[in-house]
């Protein structure tokens, strides 16, 4: 198992020249200091999509070096081109990267047959455990439960950060041992726990991390009511956090929260201001800010 617990998609700060690294060390500093289990770079939180070759190559080499293997560094290498993929992959690995978590296809979307042949070309690129991540609401495709458990046995492929609650306890009952299962969405990490999730890649870590680990930490450790207990106090931020498109709420949320997060990159634009004030109004109930 790569970790256990609360892992966090961190968002990439940008400057007009590129990747802002000062910012990107106090943001990582402060994910380490709460206690966070692990780090995602060059996610869809990351804008990754956005970002050139080398542009991603020095983000994960950033983090790597800043982490000094105290937690474990996974970067996002998917896209709908198995060879651009495999590429990618093959970078984060030189850059140092502990694990690679890949998406389904999106856009030329393939057959299970075709999604076993990628994910495999990819897995085998390189050394190190690669995660899936079932996102259909980005990809338009779901990666089913079978197509798991084909992969799981056959490669090395030992987890998935799912966004489709409705097949988590069909992954986890039928899928090896040492497959693990993470919520891919803070709306649903209390119910993918209760099913047998390992823990969550989070968004809203970003902005509260420690609040992240605990309620994980928690329910890992059976003190179910109060894990329920933080999942609810921030509901509504989660809501809110998703209202636009991840990460433009993410974003705004830490600025508002003091940090400086850079600029966004289109197509992303900046948050609606009747949005943003909604959010500034719940960081306010929630005590982040004055």
């Amino acid at each position: 198992m790569l970790f256990k617990g609360a892992a966090t998609a961190v968002i990439t700060p940008f400057n007009k020249k590129g990747i802002d690294y000062d910012n990107f060390a106090l943001q990582i500093d402060n994910q380490l200091k709460a206690g966070i289990q692990a780090l995602i770079v060059c996610g869809t939180t990351g804008e990754a999509s956005t970002m050139t070759k080398k542009e991603r190559y020095d983000a994960i080499s950033f983090v790597v070096n800043k982490v000094q293997k105290t937690v474990p560094v996974i970067a996002g290498t998917g896209c709908n081109d198995t060879m651009h993929s495999v590429q990618l992959t093959k970078d984060a690995y030189k850059a140092g990267a502990d694990a690679i978590l890949v998406t389904a296809p999106y856009y030329n979307k393939t057959s299970k047959k075709g999604l076993i042949e990628h994910f495999s070309v990819i897995s085998e690129s390189v050394p190190v455990p690669m995660i899936l991540y079932n996102v259909p609401t980005r990809t338009g495709m779901n990666i089913e439960p079978d197509v798991m458990v084909h992969l799981a046995k056959n490669c090395n492929i030992t987890g998935v950060k799912e966004c489709n609650l409705s097949q988590v306890a069909d992954i986890i009952q039928t899928a090896p041992e040492n497959f693990t299962v993470y919520s891919g969405d803070d709306s649903i990490n209390l119910q993918a726990l209760s099913l047998g999730a390992m823990g969550v890649i989070s968004v809203m870590s970003n902005v509260l991390p420690a609040h992240v680990v605990k309620m994980n930490k928690l329910f890992l450790q059976n003190k179910i009511k109060e894990s329920r207990e933080l999942f609810y106090k921030t509901k509504n931020l989660v809501k809110l956090l998703f209202i636009e498109t991840n990460p433009i709420p993410v974003k705004k949320a830490m600025q508002l929260a003091g940090y400086d997060t850079g600029l966004l990159r289109l197509p992303l634009v900046e948050m609606e201001e009747k949005n943003a004030n909604l959010l500034k109004e719940e960081l306010i109930n929630l005590g982040v800010i004055k």
